[in-house]
């Protein structure tokens, strides 16, 4: 293996870390609905690991295919440039509508008094909220089958901008292995540290007490969604 070989892989690794942890977009989604939608660390892991296969290999594919009909690097920036736009976009559009569906649950599931005559013709009133035990059964599963479909679909669509001009391409002067090594690695080390993080992190958050919070969780997670998608649109 070459020395430029060498350097390659050693940068497809570091910029995989570095992208991944320097885009919020990579993991707040998957902390913030694990926590809302109580999601057991399986389910988070698989979730996660399906949206970020997605997420990388749309790229890869894009990148192989361009190298293997000899497209112009600028028309592959251009493409994926219009990708970012509509991930950008979708992750926005789909923290907005969350954010508002949990604030009309948070609404709806308000700490109420409820007034209970007994046998001796006294009244107390009994308070709870529809949140917990007391949640109806088709209100805790109106979204649990869509979510992670939706976000599946927005990391598809959410490029890799650094993989392509800066890995594939140089990798594609040596040979159709040094692509394939280069992507590898690549993919290994965004997947490897979007799981890393959602875990750790979806393990601390685990741990806060939320108290009265927890009937937000959902508009809190939408709120979070949605200021990740805003971020995007101004190169934060």
């Amino acid at each position: 293996m070459s020395a430029e070989m060498i350097a390659l892989l050693g940068t497809a690794a570091t910029i995989g870390l570095g992208h991944t942890l320097l885009g919020p977009d990579h993991y707040v989604p998957f902390i913030v609905m694990a926590k809302a939608r109580k999601w057991s660390a399986t389910k988070t892991t698989v979730v996660t690991l399906l949206c970020g296969i997605g997420h990388v290999g749309s790229s890869i594919l894009l990148g192989a295919i361009g190298i293997a009909i000899g497209a112009v690097l600028v028309k592959l920036e251009w493409i994926e440039s219009f990708r970012g736009d509509l991930a950008a976009w979708l992750l926005t559009a789909f923290g907005l509508a969350y954010l508002i569906w949990g604030i009309k649950r948070a609404i709806r599931n308000r700490p109420h008094s409820h007034m209970h005559p007994n046998l001796y013709d006294d009244e107390h009133a009994h308070e709870h909220s529809h949140h917990g035990e007391h949640l109806h059964v088709h209100e805790s599963t109106e979204t649990k089958s869509v979510t992670p479909w939706v976000l599946f679909t927005i990391f598809v669509f959410g490029p890799c901008e650094p993989l392509i001009p800066v890995l594939m391409f140089p990798a594609a002067r040596e040979n159709t292995l040094a692509v394939i090594a280069v992507a590898a690695v690549f993919a290994a080390a965004t997947i490897g540290t979007m799981l890393t993080v959602v875990l750790v992190c979806g393990f601390a958050v685990n741990w806060l007490p939320t108290g009265r919070l927890e009937r937000y969780s959902h508009a809190l997670a939408g709120a979070a969604i949605l200021i990740c998608g805003v971020a995007i649109h101004l190169g934060l």
